[in-house]
């Protein structure tokens, strides 16, 4: 589904992505760890197009779609969740939900937005609000619901479960879990590394810009060793 094969990224002089590769296939759950500082985010921004690489490529279904814009790798079927959410603070849950969904025919947009209001009931409850008057967890839901609008094939999440509480932290697992039950391929960048692996099919440990170990999720969780000098508690 997605293979990114000796990526480098620079900003300016510094390198933040030292020929990274990472494969991810249909239908996987794959995480991504490391210590803050690493480059996660700037991975997942240089595979969504948000930043361009200095070298390497991307390959979306065996389409080499290396620093394509992020408009035409959401149309490929490839949606970022970003960190920290970004969602139009302004707009009310459902002008969020419609704008995400511009691409899509009136019907299809019609029924995503119905698909999304029975996923997270609590919208549904927020319809007419203001986005920026919802809860951390609520705001998860809503960017989570926002990139399933474009009917995605590989969803990548940046922190999803960063500044929220310990139960919406279960419930943004849960929807991992249940996104790759869905056929929906997911990989994930996330601050709770040991919990992330554990769910895992498979995860990647990055480190000062290398990927400095790889291996099945929960293998990685269960090697206290490995885990506490590569990672560090949940970064």
């Amino acid at each position: 589904m997605l293979a990114i094969e000796g990526l480098t990224a620079r900003y300016g002089a510094v390198v933040a992505l030292h020929a990274v590769s990472v494969s991810i296939g249909a239908g996987e759950l794959v995480a991504l760890v490391g210590p803050n500082g690493a480059g996660k985010t700037t991975l997942l921004n240089t595979v969504a197009g948000l930043v361009r690489p200095a070298s390497g490529r991307v390959r979306l279904d065996c389409v080499d779609v290396t620093g394509a814009e992020p408009a035409r790798l959401v149309r490929a079927g490839l949606v970022l969740v970003p960190e920290r959410r970004r969602i139009f603070a302004d707009l009310t849950v459902a002008e969020n939900l419609q704008l995400a969904g511009v691409t899509a025919s009136a019907s299809d947009r019609r029924r995503r937005i119905d698909e999304v209001r029975q996923r997270f009931p609590a919208l549904g409850n927020r319809w007419s609000m203001a986005a920026g008057f919802l809860s951390g967890g609520e705001a998860q839901q809503l960017a989570v619901g926002r990139a399933l609008m474009s009917n995605p094939k590989i969803m990548l999440l940046d922190e999803p479960t960063l500044g929220l509480a310990p139960i919406m932290v279960d419930v943004v697992f849960d929807l991992l879990v249940e996104l790759r039950a869905g056929g929906c391929t997911v990989f994930v960048v996330e601050q709770n590394a040991r919990r992330a692996l554990e769910i895992a099919d498979r995860g990647y440990v990055l480190r000062t810009g290398r990927i400095a170990v790889e291996g099945p999720g929960p293998e990685l969780a269960a090697h206290e060793d490995l885990f506490g000098h590569f990672v560090g508690g949940t970064a």
